[in-house]
C-alpha cells in the first residue's frame, strides 16, 4: 500500500488563509502595544529624572536642574524640544534659566526620543533643597496617534510630579 505524506491543496490554502487572517487581526494590536511601550518608557524616564532631581537637591542642599540637551553634556539653546534628550545636573550658581557651566556636575543624561514629541511649557526645571520648584510645569508626551493617546507629566509648585491623560485644567492634551 502506497501512502504519501503531505498536505492537499485545500488544506494548505485553508491554513494559509487562517494564518493571514490572524496576522491581519493581531498586527494593529502589536503596533498599539509598541507605541504604548515607547511612550511609557519616555514618561517613566522623565519621572525618574524629576524624582532624582528633587532628591539630589535635598541631599546636596543645592539646586539641581533639568534642561533639554543636544549633546548629552550641555543645555541646548532656548526653544529646543525636550525629545532631543535632556540632562540633569547640579546647578551650583543657581542661574535661571538653568545653564550647565564648566565645573557643574552632570548627574545623568537621557537619550533622544525618536518615536514622538514632547510639548512643554517650561524650557528648564530647577529643584531647590527645600522641596519647591517654584512654578508648575506640564510635559505632554505625544506620538503619531495624537492627543487621545498622549500622556502628561504635571509637576506641582512643590515639585511633585503626576502622570495624567488630561491637561492640568482637565482638557485634552495639546500635541502639535
Amino acid at each position: 500500500m502506497d501512502r504519501r505524506r503531505g498536505f492537499t491543496l485545500p488544506e494548505l490554502v485553508f491554513t494559509l488563509a487562517l494564518a493571514a487572517g490572524l496576522l491581519a487581526w493581531g498586527l494593529p494590536n502589536f503596533r498599539e502595544a509598541r507605541l504604548n511601550a515607547a511612550r511609557t518608557r519616555e514618561v517613566n524616564q522623565f519621572l525618574q529624572a524629576v524624582y532624582l532631581a528633587r532628591s539630589e537637591a535635598i541631599k546636596r542642599n543645592g539646586v539641581v536642574s533639568l534642561c533639554p540637551s543636544l549633546d548629552a553634556a550641555s543645555c541646548a539653546p532656548a526653544g529646543t524640544p525636550w525629545e532631543q534628550g535632556w540632562i540633569l545636573f547640579v546647578n551650583s550658581d543657581r542661574d535661571s534659566p538653568a545653564e550647565r557651566d564648566p565645573g557643574e556636575e552632570l548627574l545623568r543624561a537621557y537619550a533622544r526620543w525618536t518615536d514622538g514629541h514632547i510639548e512643554a511649557n517650561r524650557g528648564t526645571l530647577s529643584f531647590r533643597p527645600f522641596g519647591q520648584m517654584g512654578v508648575t510645569a506640564t510635559f505632554a508626551f505625544c506620538d503619531q496617534r495624537g492627543p487621545p493617546a498622549a500622556r502628561a507629566v504635571i509637576i506641582s509648585q512643590t515639585g511633585r510630579p503626576r502622570v495624567s491623560d488630561r491637561s492640568a485644567s482637565g482638557g485634552l492634551l495639546k500635541c502639535i
